[in-house]
C-alpha cells in the first residue's frame, strides 16, 4: 500500500502519487502556496486537484507578464513611430516656398551657364564677331583686331556671371546642409525605433520564449495529473463492476 499523506488544503489523506511534497515545486508556485497558506512548509503536501489551481495562476502569471512587457514595447514603439520631435522636413518643398526672385534667376543662370547650349551660344558669337570684325563682313568693321571690345565684353560677362553662379552655389550649399540635417534626423529616428524592435526581440528570446516552454511544461503536467486522475477512475469502477 501507498504511502498515505495530509493535503495541506483541505486536510484530506491522499496517496503520495496523488500529488506532491512543496519542495519539489518550482519556486514561484510555492509563493503561489504560502500566499495563500502562510504556514506552509516546504515538507507539506499538496493533492494534485489543488495543485491544478496554483499552476494555472502560475499560467496565467506568466501569460500577463509578458502581455504587459509586450504592450510596453509596443507603446515606446508606437510614440517613436507618431513622434514629431525629429523635425524631418521636405528639403525641395520648404526650398521652393522660400525662393525670391533673385534667387530664381541666379538659378536659371547658372543652369544655363553649365549648359551645352550656353557653350555652343558663346562659341557662335565669338566666331561670328572675329569673322565680321577681322574680314570686314557686311562693311561692319567696330572691333578690329585684336578685338579689344571683345575682350571687354567678355570680362563683364564674367564679372556679372561670377557672383550669380555664386549665389546659386550658395543656395546648393544650403540645399546640401538641409539633406544632412534631414539625413540625420532620419537615422536619429531609424535608430531609436530599431533599439525599441531589438528590447522586443531580445524579450522574445531571453523572456517570452522560456515562458512559453515553461507553460508547456506545466500544460504537460497537467495533462498527467489528469490522466492519472483518470485512470484511477477507471481503476475504481472497474473493481465496482
Amino acid at each position: 500500500m501507498s504511502e498515505m499523506q495530509t493535503c495541506l488544503v483541505d486536510q484530506r489523506q491522499y496517496s503520495i502519487s496523488e500529488g506532491v511534497i512543496l519542495s519539489q515545486l518550482d519556486a514561484t508556485t510555492k509563493n503561489l502556496i504560502k500566499a495563500d497558506y502562510p504556514n506552509a512548509k516546504v515538507t507539506d503536501f499538496i493533492c494534485n486537484h489543488h495543485l491544478l489551481k496554483y499552476q494555472l495562476l502560475r499560467v496565467d502569471g506568466l501569460i500577463n507578464a509578458d502581455l504587459k512587457q509586450n504592450q510596453k514595447i509596443n507603446r515606446r514603439l508606437t510614440k517613436a513611430l507618431e513622434s514629431d520631435d525629429y523635425d524631418i522636413i521636405d528639403v525641395n518643398d520648404s526650398l521652393s516656398r522660400s525662393l525670391t526672385f533673385g534667387q530664381k534667376v541666379s538659378d536659371a543662370v547658372a543652369r544655363f551657364g553649365g549648359s551645352w547650349g550656353f557653350i555652343g551660344v558663346f562659341v557662335f558669337v565669338l566666331i561670328a564677331w572675329m569673322l565680321v570684325n577681322g574680314l570686314g563682313l557686311f562693311g561692319v568693321n567696330f572691333d578690329k583686331y585684336p578685338f579689344i571690345l571683345l575682350n571687354l565684353v567678355l570680362s563683364c560677362v564674367a564679372a556679372i556671371q561670377a557672383p550669380i553662379i555664386m549665389m546659386s552655389q550658395n543656395r546648393a550649399a544650403d540645399r546640401d546642409r538641409m539633406d544632412s540635417e534631414n539625413d540625420y534626423h532620419v537615422n536619429l529616428k531609424s535608430e531609436h525605433e530599431l533599439r525599441i524592435l531589438h528590447a522586443k526581440l531580445d524579450h522574445l528570446t531571453q523572456h517570452q520564449l522560456p515562458h512559453t516552454l515553461e507553460i508547456q511544461k506545466i500544460q504537460i503536467e497537467i495533462l498527467s495529473q489528469i490522466r492519472t486522475e483518470l485512470d484511477d477512475l477507471r481503476e475504481e469502477k472497474t473493481k465496482k463492476n
